[in-house]
């Protein structure tokens, strides 16, 4: 079965053990892991934004945007499954809107939120309560511990 990761984990140096040790757990539970951070050499972007002449680079980037947009739609179209990474002030807004187009093409997305933070819009909800639903209607779950991933996905397991 196929996973697809979606988490703003591959923005910061602090962060990418983090998503390492997601991507690991998954793996490590039969699934095979689709990454978006690593569907792009590294230093791509790095190349892009080093053009010198700001009319180019905007072109470039505008581009390699589209690119990694079209890559990251068609891996959610080949999964089974979509693992969310829900932590943060408020949910990452590519995560969320990877979260809506799941939701749409019929696939069961777990959240993870370890975050303590409050971030929903009341205390009825612990994120943004749009996406709360989308993941709860498309029959997954949120769970608020990493030590909870191999409780709720073994059963999912084909």
């Amino acid at each position: 079965m196929k996973i697809y990761l979606a988490s703003p984990l591959g923005f910061s140096e602090t962060t990418k053990d983090f998503m390492e040790k997601l991507e690991n757990k998954l793996k490590s539970l039969g699934f095979e892991v689709l990454n978006p951070w690593g569907f792009f050499p590294d230093g791509q972007i790095e190349k892009v934004m080093g053009i010198k002449n700001q009319s180019d680079r905007k072109k470039a980037l505008h581009v390699l945007n589209l690119e990694i947009a079209q890559c990251n739609e068609q891996a959610i179209k080949k999964c089974d499954i979509i693992f969310s990474v829900l932590d943060g002030s408020d949910v990452d807004s590519g995560t969320a809107s990877e979260i809506g187009f799941g939701y749409a093409i019929g696939k069961k997305i777990i959240g993870y939120r370890g975050d303590f933070r409050l971030s929903g819009e009341n205390e009825g909800s612990l994120i943004n309560l749009q996406v709360q639903y989308w993941i709860e209607k498309s029959g997954g779950c949120i769970i608020r511990k990493a030590s909870e991933i191999e409780s709720v996905l073994h059963p999912l397991r084909s």
